[in-house]
C-alpha cells in the first residue's frame, strides 16, 4: 500500500506537468471511486478548472485549482496516476482520466477499486478525512513533548501509535517498522512505558527514515511513465520490513515476526529491547 513516500513521489513527479494545466473534459468509467460529490456533479464541476498546485497531505493526493476548489485523492492500496497522450490505449484498470489542455490525460487505475476522489468547493468543508490527520513527519512541531502529550499515558503498543494517522500522517506498516528498528523500539512496546530517550529517538527518526525512503524512492518523468506508475525503489533498503526469519543487518540474529492489532511487524529482538 502506497505510503507517504510513495505518494510523495506521485507528486513530485506529476506536479511539473499538471501545474497551470486545465482540465477541458471528465471521463468516468467506474462511478465506484467518486466518494463526493456525485458522479455527475463530480464531472461538471472539475470541468473547466485550471490546477494550481499538486499537493499531498499525508498518503492524500490534492489538486489545488486556481478557483480555490480541491480535488482530494486516496490511492488505498493499488491506486495509481499516470500521464498519457489523450486517445492512447490504457489499461482495463482505468476509472477515471482528465483530459487536459496540453493533449495530455492524467488516468488514474485501480486493479482493486479501493481508492477515493472527493471534491471540494472553497470555503466548503472537506469530507475526505484530512481534516483529521495529524502533523506531518516534517513538522517542526514533532518533538519529545508533542508525542508524550499524545500518547505518552496509552497502553497502546508503539507500533499502533505511528500507524495512528490522527498523531503523524503518512506512516503505514512499512515505514513502522523501518522507524521502529532504526530508532530501537520494540514494536508491542506500550507507549507510556517508553522513556524520554527513546521518545526523542522516535521524534528524530521518523523524519529521518521518511526523508531517506522520499530520496531513494526519485525517479524521472519517463522512468515513471514507463513503468505506469506501479515502480517503487526504495524496496531494497528495507532493513526489516517483510524479512522475518532473516538475518538482522545490526547483529546476524533471526528477525522476528508478531502480530499487533491485525497487523504483521518485524523487529529484532536482540537490537530493539
Amino acid at each position: 500500500m502506497p505510503e507517504l513516500p510513495e505518494v510523495e513521489t506521485v507528486r513530485r513527479v506529476l506536479e511539473p506537468h499538471l501545474q497551470n494545466r486545465i482540465i477541458t473534459e471528465v471521463q468516468i468509467h467506474n462511478p465506484q471511486v467518486i466518494a463526493a460529490p456525485s458522479p455527475e456533479e463530480f464531472a461538471e464541476d472539475v470541468r473547466g478548472q485550471k490546477i494550481a498546485a499538486f499537493a499531498r497531505r499525508g498518503k492524500f493526493l490534492r489538486l489545488q485549482f486556481e478557483s480555490g476548489d480541491h480535488l482530494t485523492l486516496h490511492l488505498r492500496m493499488t491506486g495509481c496516476l499516470t500521464l498519457a497522450p489523450c486517445g492512447t490505449p490504457c489499461g482495463k484498470h482505468m476509472h477515471l482520466a482528465f483530459s487536459l489542455n496540453d493533449g495530455n490525460e492524467l488516468r488514474y487505475e485501480d486493479v482493486r477499486r479501493l481508492g477515493k476522489f472527493w471534491y471540494t468547493e472553497s470555503g466548503d468543508a472537506d469530507t475526505s478525512g484530512t481534516e483529521n490527520l495529524g502533523i506531518e513527519p516534517f513538522d517542526a512541531a514533532l518533538s519529545v513533548q508533542y508525542l508524550r502529550e499524545k500518547c505518552g499515558q496509552s497502553r497502546k503498543p508503539a507500533k499502533q501509535m505511528l500507524l495512528d494517522q490522527s498523531i503523524v500522517a503518512g506512516i503505514g506498516n512499512i515505514y513502522s517498522d523501518e522507524i521502529l528498528f532504526a530508532a530501537r523500539i520494540r514494536p508491542d512496546k506500550p507507549c507510556r512505558e517508553l522513556s524520554e530517550d527513546e521518545f526523542e529517538r522516535l521524534a528524530n527518526t521518523i523524519p529521518e527514515r521518511i526523508k531517506f525512503f522520499i530520496e531513494k524512492n526519485a525517479i524521472t518523468f519517463e522512468e515513471y511513465t514507463a513503468a505506469e506508475g506501479r515502480e517503487y525503489r526504495n524496496t531494497p533498503f528495507f532493513q526489516v520490513y517483510g524479512k522475518a526469519g532473516r538475518p538482522c543487518p545490526i547483529c546476524g540474529g533471526t528477525l522476528k515476526r508478531i502480530v499487533l492489532g491485525g497487523r504483521s511487524s518485524v523487529f529484532c529482538p536482540h537490537c530493539q529491547q
